[in-house]
């Protein structure tokens, strides 16, 4: 129960998505998730609590710890984007519109934090939800996204190979696409730059 809630993430899982998931009774589902909020409340040494919003169940951390996780989320915008935040970015670049649960597959482990940080710097919003249970956020790129890697359009975004498979789907791929977009861009700018050489 408590991984399924870690995974759904900002999202959070449903009652019913729980008994779905696990073939448990909702009666014992709603037992677990009340032993599960007593632990976080009474532990405190642990950062965890568990919220509760129209039955739908989701991990956040205690108030208590807010003034650190907003300073963690407020990275200045000069800051270079790290690998991790480079290859969430260039996913969803490329896949979207997109949930979070869809990011974690490609990748292979979980992107909230990621998600967070690039929301905060612009480069990432959320469009709408997507029609299954739950209902996800499906996030996509932003204008500032555009204006970050110098482009005009997301149709100017550097080709994958068309011959890959799914499972050759990872975030490195899609990481290699845009640095190599930068990479070339970087190029025909240093070339512009150089001075003509003369004929005589």
């Amino acid at each position: 129960m408590e991984g399924l809630l870690f995974i759904s993430g900002d999202e959070g899982i449903s009652l019913g998505d729980l008994a779905k998931v696990t073939g448990y009774l909702k009666p014992a589902i709603l037992e677990m998730i009340a032993q599960l909020k007593e632990k976080y409340q009474q532990d405190e040494n642990c950062a965890l609590t568990l919220l509760d919003s129209d039955s739908v169940y989701r991990l956040a951390t205690k108030a208590q710890l807010a003034d650190v996780m907003q300073h963690y989320f407020e990275e200045p915008l000069t800051t270079p984007l790290t690998q991790t935040l480079l290859e969430v970015l260039a996913i969803v670049a490329y896949k979207q519109p997109l949930t979070r649960l869809e990011i974690d597959e490609i990748r292979g482990v979980q992107s909230s934090g990621s998600l967070q940080k690039l929301t905060a710097r612009g480069l990432v919003e959320t469009q709408g939800r997507l029609a299954v249970p739950g209902r996800p956020f499906l996030y996509v790129t932003t204008p500032a996204f555009l204006d970050y890697f110098g482009l005009t359009t997301l149709d100017e975004l550097p080709e994958l190979d068309k011959n890959l498979q799914p499972e050759d789907l990872d975030g490195d791929i899609f990481l290699r696409a845009l640095q190599s977009r930068q990479m070339r861009k970087e190029s025909l700018e240093n070339e512009d730059g150089k001075t003509p050489k003369s004929n005589g």
